[in-house]
């Protein structure tokens, strides 16, 4: 068997980074991954602006008890006068500093009457302006290749007048489940069979990782049922995940499927628990991740094992998220053969370290587990673990992301 680290390391490795690019609309971006390192056009502000609602004075002019002349009244999106000496010019948020001005006085601060506006109590010199440049520098390093862009990072480049981005394409994922006692939810089902929840479970996993599941298919343990399924995601899917039917059963044909039409299975059984029965095949250039068939392996597996695949394969640039360190708060000690990925949840101490609650049923079939985890919490392999034990924690938060 694999170690957990080897196996997750080996399946990032079997892939490569995209090698084509489009452009697409900066509206329509949220979740691609940038294909091209992008700088700032210009200073962020572009000029030196107000940060609050007031006046405009210089501060040497200020004296107490005497008010000044109100010379003008400048909104956002006007050109202030040149500050006259001894004047003051109402702005407003965002308005432009005339020049001339040094200081903003917040309204609150200040008196108007009669055209002229009485100083209350004086800012520091420069108090209430933003610079030109002060945000984001004409020229500076927005974001690099590899990026995946959010709304912060969407932002940024609204701001810097990009109406457009050269991206990845999106990754095409199809996913295949697979045996005849699975029922699409919905349809009746018989006595000896149970609804399929890994097709769906996998397919909204791929697409909150920013994939395009192109194709869900489910094939019948019939080697012609899954010839059929693999001529169909092959040919419209850049990587298919399989759900099932990859072990040594006399109905675990998936191998022999990869197999028959060229693929090699590269990987077999990797030391964690849940999630022994993992594979990595290639067939017609396209990867297949071959996945058990207990949704909650599924799930682990996904989360440990295929994101950084899946994420190398968009063009990311970071493709293994933080690791963080947790203390157990359980009753029962945890010590097995594989490394242990249990399903728990995060609170925290007054020293901001996550305490780990583990669910208390963590076989692979309960499938109740996966709403109530916050992440998983990584028990080494014979060494085991108790109530304080410090482990490391993943959140899934971030690592189905």
């Amino acid at each position: 068997m694999l170690d957990f680290d080897q196996a997750q390391a080996q399946l990032a490795a079997a892939v490569t980074p995209p090698n084509i690019t489009e452009t697409c609309a900066l509206h329509e971006a949220e979740g691609r991954v940038l294909a091209q390192t992008l700088f700032a056009t210009l200073d962020l502000p572009p000029a030196d602006n107000s940060a609050m609602d007031g006046y405009a004075v210089r501060h040497a002019d200020y004296t107490s008890g005497k008010a000044l002349p109100v010379q003008q009244r400048c909104f956002a999106g006007d050109m202030p006068q040149p500050l006259l000496p001894g004047q003051a010019i109402r702005l407003f948020t965002g308005s432009l500093i005339p020049e001339g001005a040094d200081t903003v006085v917040m309204q609150e601060d200040t008196t108007e009457a009669d055209d002229a506006v009485l100083i209350n109590s004086l800012p520091q010199l420069g108090a209430h302006v933003r610079y030109r440049g002060e945000d984001v520098a004409a020229g500076a390093q927005l974001f690099a290749k590899g990026t995946v862009l959010r709304a912060a990072q969407i932002a940024v480049l609204a701001s810097q007048g990009y109406a457009e981005v050269p991206v990845y394409p999106r990754l095409r994922v199809g996913v295949l489940t697979t045996g005849d006692e699975l029922v699409t939810p919905g349809a009746p089902r018989g006595e000896s069979q149970i609804y399929n929840s890994n097709g769906p479970m996998l397919a909204a996993l791929a697409r909150g990782l920013g994939t395009q599941v192109v194709r869900v298919e489910h094939a019948m343990d019939t080697a012609e049922s899954l010839a059929a399924a693999f001529d169909t995601l092959l040919g419209d899917c850049d990587v298919v995940l399989t759900v099932g039917g990859v072990s040594v059963g006399e109905k675990d044909l998936v191998k022999p499927a990869i197999e028959a039409r060229g693929g090699q299975l590269d990987l077999w059984r990797v030391r964690m628990k849940p999630g022994k029965p993992v594979a990595l095949a290639h067939a017609e250039g396209k990867p297949i991740v071959c996945l058990p068939g207990n949704p909650v392996s599924a799930y682990v597996v996904f989360a440990m094992l295929v994101t950084p695949l899946l994420r190398t394969m968009q063009g990311r640039s970071d493709i293994l998220p933080p690791t963080l360190h947790g203390r157990l708060v359980t009753e029962r000690a945890f010590k097995e053969t594989r490394e242990e990925f249990l399903r728990v949840q995060a609170e925290f101490d007054a020293e901001n370290l996550p305490l780990l609650r583990p669910y208390a049923q963590q076989g692979s079939g309960v499938i109740s587990s996966l709403p109530w985890a916050t992440g998983l919490a990584r028990i080494p392999v014979a060494t085991g673990a108790e109530q304080g034990s410090v482990v490391r924690y993943y959140d899934l938060s971030h690592w189905l992301a």
